[in-house]
């Protein structure tokens, strides 16, 4: 593989207008494509395969207009005051008034003071006025469809709002419009701008710290403009864009930096600049390939979860990590040939050791020999750190609360006067294939009544879609639909409960002649949750089981995959404890409303900081495995493995860090909580797990780690990932030693 990649980064090089024009040229054709057809992100969450999707299809085909509606926006504005709404009544007329010349409104007869409502519709009161009259409840109908939902309808709702925020009535909303998400640009950019000061340092040099930026740009675009553009053709969530963003700047500037070092090295060995390139593509070009590999490897197999979100984030990072290797082996060595000698220019002169000798004591050459020598504190304070923050694990919850800031107050609102499940209702569906479905709707709606966790039970329903009889559509219904407000929160245990005890009375529906199921967005967030839970221990097994065998063919051992799986096990606990601690817990006070950690996080973040640990176990590993089978002991090779790469590794996992960290500043919780988890897995899986304890491992293993049983070396391929075949090709004779600078 090395002789092959080397042939393609001198080819890059060579031709580097060629290449760099063939990358202009698709932007231009992705972008081109897009402005054409103006695809849409979609904002649902479907479950195909599951109870709620069986409902949620059975809507869609016999109640559309309920399912209409349900895909438009539909925002709750809540009122309080604390002496009672009715002292308020003028000041609610006019925010009533001000509501109905919303963009869009329909229905606006709806849209009325809950006060006057109560008064001349009794029956109706308890669900537009609770605590006594102090909480009221305006539901405000747009046709417009929440995919279409921009920032801008937030905000005309908001500056209602904030215009009658006055003399005690407060006023909020939730739901709606007000699911929009703000566009990102903030995070990005301070990643980018992190990432640039840490290759001046790294490099010390302007140009060259320029060139990964430069690669990342280009592969996140073009990874965001094929995600964009899949949108025209099938469903593709909006949420999933955060993690490929998140990812795919992270790796893409990563790899870069990798390759671009190993140039640097290169060059000052000598020969033609064209072969310097290629022998960078074929040396840490091939770890980049097979660091790759193994993330495409992580989120890729989030497919086999089955949940078409899960599988499009998946899908969409492997298509970021792809973009960025691509980038790595092709548009990086085209870079360096259009920069030429000015690549490595101008030098900042007061950044010292930007290019070490090789025999430079540098700080990374101290901290490994200290770790050789003492290998056994070394592995015993990185795990007791790791294991202290896993602590507070003990004490996470998942759900699916993917509630922003900026509705909080609302839903605190509707709590206090009306339950927290106003809003998450679930929506029972009845059916019969043979007949009208009457008896089994009933059965239901009684069955229903007897549930405890149910707001009104006395007042539930249901509503059929015969057309017989004008006076009583329920006539001759092959089907019927039950709406089923819970007492408790959508994302707490009691509403799963409650859902589960109601598709209990499917087998009462059946004998009655219908079958029952139970859709609504609420009943599709447990599924979501259930589902994940139960493929968890599978997804993990086929990640972790893949990777270890490439891994033994990348290191030709057994004891270095084995340590670094174990490893992320400590690395990935520790995250999980430590997301726990700040987003549940409230710790630190870094979030302003603690809730609980989202279902899909966990088995997400097993995928991709696994693949970004066995990342940085190549790059820093393989550099010792080279050294290693090139004549050194097993010690000194750990020593030259930090002289050469401790510096670009760090490097490289600062860059993960501030990326994945900026996020926290993104404005919907999703990106918020991921960029925070991954940032901290990042620094605890690269700075103590592959800096400190894999290293102290090997050193405490000797030679020992380095071999295979010889009936499994005969099986294993040999990849060359150290670059064997190509580490001289193209250096002059005087310079062929081994020695490099870094």
């Amino acid at each position: 593989m090395s002789s092959f990649l080397f042939r393609i980064g001198r080819f890059s090089f060579r031709h580097k207008w060629w290449v760099l024009g063939a990358w202009v040229a698709a932007l231009a054709v992705v972008f081109s494509l897009i402005s054409a057809l103006q695809p849409k992100f979609a904002q649902d969450f479907e479950m195909p395969g599951t109870d709620g999707g069986t409902a949620m299809e059975q809507m869609e085909e016999y109640f559309p207009a309920i399912t209409q509606q349900q895909t438009e926006a539909s925002t709750n504005i809540v009122i309080a005051a604390d002496n009672g709404l009715a002292a308020h009544t003028g000041e609610i007329d006019s925010l009533v008034a001000d509501l109905k010349k919303l963009p869009e409104v329909t229905e606006a007869g709806t849209i009325a003071n809950p006060v006057a409502v109560a008064q001349a519709m009794p029956d109706k009161a308890a669900s537009v006025l609770g605590d006594d009259g102090r909480v009221g409840l305006i539901s405000v109908h747009q046709g417009i469809d929440l995919m279409d939902v921009t920032v801008d309808d937030k905000d005309a709702v908001l500056d209602v709002l904030a215009e009658h925020r006055a003399d005690g009535l407060q006023v909020e909303a939730t739901g709606g419009v007000m699911q929009a998400m703000e566009q990102g640009g903030t995070a990005e950019l301070i990643g980018f701008a992190v990432a640039f000061v840490i290759m001046i340092i790294a490099f010390g040099a302007l140009i060259a710290a320029f060139i990964p930026l430069v690669t990342g740009i280009v592969g996140v675009g073009l990874t965001i403009g094929l995600l964009t553009l899949a949108a025209e053709f099938m469903s593709v969530n909006q949420t999933a864009t955060a993690i490929v963003m998140m990812l795919g700047i992270a790796v893409s500037i990563d790899y870069a930096l990798f390759i671009v070092s190993r140039y640097r090295t290169e060059r000052a060995r000598g020969g033609d600049p064209a072969d310097a390139a290629g022998r960078a593509v074929g040396t840490a070009g091939t770890a980049v390939v097979f660091a790759g590999l193994t993330v495409v490897i992580a989120v890729a197999a989030l497919m086999v979860i089955g949940i078409p979100l899960i599988t499009q984030m998946g899908l969409g990072a492997a298509v970021a990590v792809v973009v960025a290797v691509l980038g790595g082996l092709t548009l990086i060595p085209a870079l360096l040939g259009a920069f030429g000698k000015y690549a490595f220019t101008p030098r900042i002169p007061w950044i010292k050791q930007a290019a070490p000798k090789p025999d430079a004591v540098t700080m990374g050459t101290k901290f490994g020999q200290s770790v050789s020598k003492r290998p056994i504190p070394f592995i015993a304070g990185g795990l007791i750190v790791l294991v202290a923050a896993a602590i507070p694990i003990g004490g996470m919850k998942l759900g699916m609360d993917m509630v922003s800031d900026d509705q909080v107050a609302g839903q605190e609102l509707i709590a206090q006067g009306f339950g927290e499940g106003i809003g998450g209702e679930l929506f029972v569906v009845v059916h019969s294939d043979d007949g009208t479905v009457d008896k089994a709707a009933t059965a239901t709606v009684d069955g229903i009544k007897k549930l405890d966790g149910v707001v009104a039970p006395e007042a539930t329903m249901w509503m059929g879609n015969g057309t017989t009889d004008k006076q009583n559509p329920n006539v001759d219904a092959d089907s019927a639909i039950v709406v089923v407000t819970p007492v408790s929160a959508p994302s707490s245990d009691q509403t799963h409960k409650l859902m589960e005890e109601i598709r209990g009375l499917a087998p009462a529906a059946e004998a009655a002649g219908g079958e029952l199921h139970v859709g609504g967005q609420t009943a599709i967030m447990s599924d979501l949750s259930a589902k994940l839970d139960s493929a968890l221990i599978p997804y993990i097994a086929v990640v972790v089981g893949l990777a270890f065998l490439i891994m033994i063919g990348v290191f030709r051992s057994l004891w270095v995959p084995l340590i670094g799986t174990l490893g992320f096990v400590f690395s990935v606990l520790a995250t999980f404890g430590i997301t726990s601690w700040i987003f549940t817990d409230g710790a630190l006070g870094l979030i302003d409303h603690t809730k609980p950690l989202l279902s899909f996080l966990p088995i997400f973040l097993v995928g991709v900081v696994f693949g970004l640990a066995m990342d940085y176990q190549v790059f820093l590993v393989t550099r010792m495995r080279e050294e290693f089978i090139h004549g050194l002991s097993a010690k000194e090779a750990i020593v030259a493995g930090y002289r050469h790469g401790s510096r670009v590794v760090s490097s490289a996992a600062v860059i993960m860090i501030s990326v994945f960290a900026a996020f926290m500043l993104a404005p919907d919780t999703t990106a918020k909580m991921m960029g925070f988890s991954l940032a901290v897995a990042v620094f605890f899986d690269a700075f103590i797990i592959r800096m400190i304890v894999v290293p102290a491992a090997l050193a405490l293993l000797g030679d020992r780690a380095w071999g295979l049983p010889k009936w499994l070396d005969k099986l294993v391929i040999d990849f060359d990932i150290e670059g064997s075949k190509v580490r001289d090709a193209g250096v002059p004779s005087e310079h062929a030693e081994r020695a490099e600078a870094m």
